[in-house]
């Protein structure tokens, strides 16, 4: 699937997670597609170490498991999306491309499960929390956060608030830090939280 495309360019496959490892530190790619189940080193486990990585790649877990468990697992292991194997190859590919330009991917109906899981867990101890986060925001911080929690790309929040695509870049690397994130969707999750989106 990805072999076939003038980009991404396909560097390598790994049988498991200790041997994705050692092929991410002799490659260096910039998007690892990981599966969750396999040998020696599963794939939550194997995202965790990567991240540690200097150069760190961006994750996407790509699994037939669709298990609550396992989407708040790989998100909180830093994963920058989570697709199931059944989402068409076009998707993946272009989920591929997004990533490398810094945005997170959820399949669609892992969207759903996110969403109902966090208006269950804790909401009045979350929401107070979040709200503190998004408190240290600069007014254009705020809007571009808000912008991400209702998953658009850096393209269309920079066509939405007229700001340039490096200019979007440089306000998502800054909420990174402030809303101690790793990925947008970590990002998405405190705006939903504060209940701005």
């Amino acid at each position: 699937m990805l072999g076939g495309q003038p980009d991404p360019v396909l560097v390598g496959e790994a049988g498991d997670g200790a041997e994705a490892l050692a092929m991410v530190e002799r490659e260096r790619p910039h998007v690892v597609l990981m599966d969750i189940r396999m040998p020696v080193m599963n794939g939550l486990d194997a995202t965790k170490a990567l991240l540690q990585l200097p150069q760190a790649p961006s994750v996407i877990v790509l699994t037939t498991f669709r298990a609550d468990d396992y989407v708040f697992a790989a998100v909180a292991a830093g994963a920058d999306g989570f697709l199931l194997k059944d989402t068409p190859p076009a998707e993946i590919v272009t989920a591929v491309r997004r990533v490398a330009d810094g945005e997170a991917i959820l399949s669609p109906s892992v969207t759903r499960t996110v969403l109902e899981q966090m208006r269950l867990t804790q909401p009045l101890d979350r929401s107070a929390v979040a709200e503190e986060r998004m408190a240290t925001l600069t007014l254009r911080e705020r809007e571009v956060a808000i912008c991400v929690g209702r998953g658009l790309s850096n393209a269309e929040i920079a066509g939405e608030l007229y700001l340039s695509i490096p200019t979007v870049k440089a306000h998502v690397s800054r909420l990174f830090d402030k809303l101690d994130s790793t990925n947008r969707v970590q990002i998405a999750m405190v705006v939903h939280d504060a209940g701005l989106v």
